[in-house]
């Protein structure tokens, strides 16, 4: 962790706060959903799992089973206890990534300046980390060495396992931002719900270099997102002796968002997440449990449940969701552009509109950042959800809609990133104040232009 320059521009910064992490909604919400996610987050992931995979996707034959034997006896007789293989495959899995984070060659990148003067050094190493994994995992099934298959069959005690095991690494998240924080980035809020939902640390390293973040987010989360996505291809093809198209197309976009991440990585250590969510049950939880779970349950779902959709809906799909995910990289890419020439570049073919926007840190200093008003950030002011979500409601819609289950992560998605988009606002008019009106006035939409 560097310290910054007193001179540095803030024009890419979004600064982390030093005390405890504000909260957006009234103190009811705040509390209600914290306790709820918290509660009821963890036995979701085993129930989806259940349903997909053997309650033939159906809500209701889950539903029905549950009634039959009540809650708890019925959640207990579906949970599967996580087992000696599962944990081989989550340790394996994970120090493979963690020793490809540390040793891999990438070239330095220095993260947004935070108020309290940090500036988060990383090493930009993850695509050549998500090829090498993509190669070794196929590799190793090409070759007889290990079957993915095994991954799929023992998925039930694999989450089971990274429910439990997840929640006690937040525990340890929470009791190291209280003993040993990594930088001034840190504090704790007094309330121990809220310190342990939300995090204690922005930037817990283990070390000078291993980055606890971008291990949870990237490294793990997403990478078992792509992993995940093969996983599910193959045993289906061990399942029928060949691929459904609909199952191709679902695969094909998964990996191709997943691999827009990874080019753009370095963007994603500048955003909401990791340079202003702090590391607790919130981000960690989700990135370890959440996003292997929910993030693949449309292909997760299509194993059992192959849509024959032909070459013409099949290709139109594809299309669609390249498109859209080709718009969410150019909207990310057009901001960071503007951002990285301090305004000093084209955006479609014009000089961008800006906003010059002051503000001040924690320590007093005045800094700038300039606000994009035009392209694709003239049209709303989170317009790179829209694409988003687009994108997997297209990676989503090859399961067509006998059941309603596999749309659950599209529904999912657009509450977050709505929820996020309002942090994100009332954030921004926190620390802009009238210059973040003016921009409002600019660009008057939130997300969906012209609606809201």
């Amino acid at each position: 962790m560097a310290k910054a320059k007193p001179s540095s521009s803030a024009a890419a910064a979004k600064p982390a706060a030093a005390a405890a992490p504000a909260t957006v909604h009234s103190a009811l919400v705040t509390y209600s959903s914290m306790l709820a996610l918290l509660s009821l987050c963890p036995p979701f992931v085993i129930l989806l799992w259940y349903t997909m995979v053997h309650a033939d996707g159906s809500v209701l034959k889950t539903y029905e089973h549950l009634r039959e034997h009540g809650l708890v006896e019925g959640l207990k007789a579906i949970w599967p206890m996580p087992t000696v293989v599962a944990w081989k495959i989550i340790f394996g899995f994970g120090l493979f990534e963690a020793v490809l984070q540390l040793l891999l060659p990438g070239k330095r990148f220095e993260g947004p300046i935070s108020p309290t003067g940090n500036v988060p050094v990383y090493k930009a190493n993850g695509l050549q980390a998500y090829a090498v994994t993509l190669i070794t995992y196929l590799g190793l099934w090409w070759f007889g060495i290990f079957n993915p298959a095994i991954v799929y069959d023992h998925l039930g005690e694999i989450f089971s396992a990274l429910v439990f095991g997840s929640f006690v690494f937040c525990i340890f998240l929470y009791i190291k931002g209280h003993v040993a924080p990594s930088s001034s980035d840190s504090g704790s809020s007094g309330n121990l719900i809220i310190d342990f939902y939300w995090g204690m640390e922005l930037y817990p390293r283990i070390g000078k270099y291993f980055d606890i973040k971008v291990f949870t987010n990237c490294r793990f989360g997403m990478m078992s997102w792509a992993v995940l996505a093969v996983t599910y291809c193959i045993k289906q093809y061990e399942m029928n002796g060949r691929v459904a198209d609909s199952m191709l197309v679902n695969t094909a976009l998964m990996l191709i968002y997943i691999t827009k991440f990874f080019w753009w990585e370095s963007g994603y250590w500048c955003t909401m997440d990791i340079a202003h969510d702090r590391a607790g049950f919130y981000i960690c939880w989700g990135c370890l449990v959440w996003v292997p779970s929910i993030y693949t349950s449309p292909g997760m779902y299509l194993v059992n449940h192959p849509v024959n959709l032909g070459p013409q809906l099949a290709l139109s799909i594809l299309l669609a969701g390249i498109l859209c995910i080709y718009i969410n990289y150019d909207c990310d890419r057009q901001r960071q552009e503007f951002r990285r020439t301090n305004g000093k570049c084209s955006v479609w073919g014009k000089a961008p509109s800006k906003i010059v926007a002051s503000y001040q840190t924690t320590k007093g200093e005045t800094k700038t950042s300039l606000l994009l008003t035009s392209g694709w950030w003239g049209l709303s002011r989170h317009f790179h959800y829209v694409p988003e979500i687009l994108s997997a409601f297209f990676w989503t819609v090859p399961a067509l809609f006998s059941h309603f289950l596999p749309y659950f992560y599209v529904i999912f998605l657009t509450i977050l990133l709505f929820d996020r988009a309002k942090r994100d606002d009332d954030r921004c008019s926190s620390k802009y104040g009238k210059f973040w009106k003016m921009y409002c006035n600019k660009v008057p939409y939130r997300v969906i232009p012209g609606i809201y």
